[in-house]
C-alpha cells in the first residue's frame, strides 16, 4: 500500500508478520519499555484490548501479531502521533483488527463505556513534574512527563474500562513501584505477577513490567528477572526472542 510519509518520518520494520511502522524522531519513537510490554501481556481469543498512551500504534499493533485477540484500540492525546498510527495501521492492512481513537485518557471510560475491555495495556509517561527536565520538545514532554495525565489517572481509568476479572498490564519505572502498588490496590485492580527487568545482569533494575487483575484476590507472583544486555551491544536470547529476531 502506498502510504505518503511526511517530513522527517520514516518507516521500520518490526520483524513480526511482515509488519512496518511510522516513526518520527522529531515526535515520537517506540522504546524499548513498549516491545517488552508486548511481549509480557496477553490477549486471547476473542478478548478485546485497549492501549492507552498508544503514541503511533506500536503496541496495538505488535500484539495484534503475537496474539490471538479479536480487536485491538489505541487511545492517544496527541493528534500528530494518532495520525501516524492510523497509517501505520492502513499500510499493514489492519484496519478491521485495530483502531485508534484520539481523546484524553482522563476521559477515556466516557468515549469507551465502563467495563470495555477484558485488557489493558499502558505505556505511560514515568516522570512527574518534579523528576528530570522538560526540554524543548513539546510532544517528547508530553509522553515523558505527567503534564496531561498523571499515574492515578491511568490507573483510575484502567480500573473503570476493564471488565471484571479484566487483566492489567504496564510498563513503569521501579523507583515508582510503591506509588504504582498502593494505587492499583486502591482502584480494585490487584497485581498478580511482576517482572524487573535489568539493564546487565550486575547493574539495578531500570524498568517494571506488572499484571493486574480487576477484582483479583491478593496474591502476586514474581517472575525471574529479565536481563537485557548480555554484554554491551549484545542482547540476551530472551530479548531477541523477545523482538523477533
Amino acid at each position: 500500500m502506498d502510504i505518503q510519509l511526511q517530513p522527517q518520518e520514516r518507516l521500520d520494520e518490526l520483524h513480526r508478520n511482515g509488519y512496518s511502522i511510522i516513526q518520527n524522531p522529531n515526535l515520537f519513537c517506540f522504546g524499548m519499555d513498549a516491545v517488552l510490554l508486548s511481549g509480557f501481556a496477553w490477549v486471547k481469543p476473542r478478548e478485546r484490548a485497549l492501549d492507552l498512551c498508544c503514541g503511533n500504534g506500536i503496541i496495538p499493533i505488535l500484539l495484534e501479531a503475537k496474539t490471538m485477540g479479536e480487536h485491538f484500540t489505541g487511545l492517544e492525546i496527541q493528534r500528530e502521533n494518532v495520525d501516524m498510527a492510523r497509517r501505520s495501521v492502513a499500510i499493514n492492512r489492519l484496519e478491521e483488527k485495530i483502531t485508534i481513537k484520539e481523546g484524553d485518557i482522563k476521559d477515556a471510560s466516557n468515549i469507551f463505556g465502563a467495563s470495555s475491555f477484558h485488557v489493558v495495556t499502558v505505556n505511560p509517561p514515568y516522570m512527574t513534574g518534579k523528576h528530570g527536565l522538560l526540554g524543548s520538545n513539546p510532544a517528547k514532554a508530553i509522553a515523558r512527563h505527567e503534564l496531561l495525565c498523571t499515574l492515578e489517572d491511568v490507573i483510575a481509568q484502567s480500573a473503570r474500562l476493564l471488565m471484571p476479572r479484566g487483566r492489567f498490564y504496564m510498563v513503569h519505572r521501579p523507583f515508582r513501584l510503591t506509588e504504582i502498588m498502593c494505587l492499583m490496590h486502591q482502584y480494585g485492580i490487584e497485581p498478580k505477577r511482576m517482572k524487573l527487568v535489568y539493564p546487565f545482569v550486575d547493574k539495578e533494575p531500570n524498568m517494571v513490567l506488572i499484571e493486574g487483575l480487576r477484582g483479583g484476590n491478593a496474591r502476586i507472583t514474581v517472575e525471574k528477572p529479565l536481563i537485557v544486555y548480555r554484554e554491551p551491544g549484545v542482547y540476551t536470547d530472551e530479548i531477541y526472542d523477545i523482538y523477533g529476531y
